[in-house]
């Protein structure tokens, strides 16, 4: 199992370095390209909401990634402090069309094979995000 926990600062500079951070790390481990990308969008969707909402003065975030190649999984992670703010699943958002954000949801839930939300204590919450990955990449050998 690889795993990376990384604490941040809840900016949105700080949430762009989760991304790459992510990426760099994604891309060390021996996982097909497919679920690389996948990982690496989702990564950036959750740490960006993560800084913008999930943000309480003066407290971190922390990002998560979980690669279980025996079951298949890449799992992505980001915890923030502020748990009262609960993503809205995409079936449930009545956001228009034109809306300049609010579309995070919509995304991870596109990118992700499952999703949602738990309490992370004392009071923030972490919201993750499931890629099936089939292995190593077979191009690779």
């Amino acid at each position: 199992m690889c795993r990376l926990a990384q604490l941040l600062s809840s900016t949105r500079r700080r949430a762009r370095l989760a991304r790459l951070l992510a990426v760099g790390q994604l891309r060390s481990w021996d996982l097909s390209p497919c679920a690389t990308e996948r990982a690496e969008q989702t990564v950036a969707e959750l740490a960006a909401n993560t800084a913008l909402h999930g943000h309480v003065h003066s407290r971190d975030f922390r990002l998560g990634l979980t690669s279980d190649p025996v079951v298949g999984l890449l799992r992505s992670t980001a915890s923030g402090a502020r748990g009262g703010c609960l993503p809205t699943p995409p079936a449930e958002c009545t956001m228009p069309l034109d809306a300049e954000s609010g579309r995070g949801p919509f995304l991870v839930a596109a990118l992700a094979d499952r999703w949602g939300v738990e309490p992370y204590p004392p009071g923030g919450k972490t919201v993750w995000a499931d890629c099936d990955c089939e292995g190593p990449d077979p191009s690779a050998s």
